[in-house]
């Protein structure tokens, strides 16, 4: 099928373009690009001046599949993602059975031929993610993962994390890391702090991520091996990326919308929906997470999208850590930080797209002729409220409901196919 999609406000920070054009997709692929393009189409789309980006990465997404599918699956997770403008997304390891052997990899990979995303699976470090063997990473590559974590919890013992970065290079693997010490958070809920002091509950040590991530950059240093820390929340570890960064370390890192956007204030709600691991922190965190996407220390902008039932975070309590984002990414994005000033457009969408695509090594990021046709549509003069009822997720718990934003996903192709327009 020919896809034309005219008048748009065409952002590709991979060529170095942002202005008004048309675009022709034929065969799955972009076909041309141009300022007035004439060409015959099945189908024509007019953009009006929207902008026309290429398609959303999301490097930290868990789908719940296999073994977890009450929860999301690969159709509906990845029905999210379109709704969000995401095209590609890496789907972590934490399943039932953990992705730690090719079998696993592969029905990943059969059931997303049904999906309306790309899905590259993120292996185990080690089996069954429980930290004593290492699983198999060159048969986990040639099934089709691009990266390998224990997210959920790190790899407790550096001497295996070491070999682990070795080998997972070796084979061609990025290693992602949970950054948490287990031992200091001791069964903590929410941050330690003032607010966790006056809920009277268990909170987390900022020291719990900020020695992790000290860990993983030495390992990173030692062994001149590419190391990602994963959901950056603390303003300690922007600064230990920084300065990493500035000696030549081969060290990367993510943030979450929420951490940009929220604080442990509001926990005094006591709604589970505000709860994730890491959890929200103070204000001085938020404001140094996006200092580090402002000036280049943290690369990529991942949701961490983590799908639960309603029953499972009815308690505050016992609720399991985490929300889902994939809906909300861009909104999110562009509303509190293209729109107050923060962060050019263009940046949003590189750490969005362009970034993480090449820190995974990724067929994406661009609108290149001859790259596969994933792109999205956004209005940005748009404002939207967030109606978890509306969601394609089959989870609803996100701390943003009720919450008006700019800029909502409008149209997404992925492979040259509509898969998402928005009806109003």
């Amino acid at each position: 099928m020919r896809l034309l999609i005219k008048n748009g406000r065409v952002l590709d920070p991979a060529q170095g373009i942002d202005g008004r054009m048309d675009l022709l997709i034929e065969d799955g692929k972009i076909a041309a690009l141009s300022e007035h393009c004439d060409e015959r189409a099945d189908l024509c789309y007019d953009a009006g001046g929207k902008l026309v980006a290429p398609g959303l990465v999301d490097m930290h997404v868990h789908l719940r599949d296999p073994g977890q599918t009450h929860k999301e699956d690969i159709i509906t997770g990845t029905a999210a993602a379109a709704a969000g403008g995401v095209t590609s997304l890496v789907c972590m390891p934490n399943t039932a059975p953990a992705i730690d052997s090719a079998e696993t990899v592969s029905y990943i990979l059969e059931r997303a031929r049904w999906g309306s995303a790309r899905v590259y699976p993120c292996g185990a470090i080690t089996k069954g993610l429980r930290g004593e063997e290492l699983c198999d990473y060159k048969s986990l590559r040639a099934a089709g993962a691009v990266a390998v974590s224990d997210d959920g919890r790190p790899v407790e013992d550096e001497g295996m994390f070491e070999r682990a970065v070795k080998r997972a290079a070796e084979a061609g693997l990025l290693t992602i890391s949970h950054c948490e010490d287990l031992k200091i958070i001791d069964g903590g809920i929410i941050n330690k702090g003032a607010v966790s002091e006056q809920l009277g509950v268990r909170g987390m040590d900022r020291e719990s991520e900020d020695s992790i991530t000290a860990r993983e950059i030495s390992v990173a240093e030692r062994t001149g091996r590419h190391v990602h820390i994963a959901h950056v929340s603390t303003r300690g570890s922007v600064e230990l990326l920084r300065r990493a960064k500035a000696r030549g370390v081969p060290v990367s890192g993510e943030t979450g919308p929420h951490y940009f956007t929220l604080t442990e204030r509001e926990l005094l709600r006591r709604d589970a929906n505000w709860r994730m691991n890491p959890p929200l922190r103070e204000e001085a965190d938020r404001l140094a997470v996006i200092e580090g996407l402002r000036d280049g220390t943290l690369e990529a902008i991942a949701t961490d999208h983590a799908p639960h039932t309603p029953a499972e975070k009815a308690d505050f309590l016992s609720a399991p850590n985490g929300i889902v984002g994939l809906e909300t990414s861009f909104l999110l994005g562009y509303t509190n930080l293209v729109k107050t000033g923060l962060l050019p457009l263009r940046r949003l969408v590189e750490l969005m797209s362009l970034s993480p695509a090449r820190l995974l090594g990724l067929p994406a990021g661009t609108l290149a002729v001859g790259a596969n046709a994933d792109l999205a549509v956004f209005d940005l003069e748009r404002e939207v409220t967030v109606d978890p009822e509306r969601f394609r997720s089959k989870a609803r718990n996100t701390p943003f409901a009720g919450t008006a934003l700019f800029g909502p996903c409008v149209l997404t192709v992925c492979g040259g196919r509509i898969v998402y327009q928005r009806q109003r």
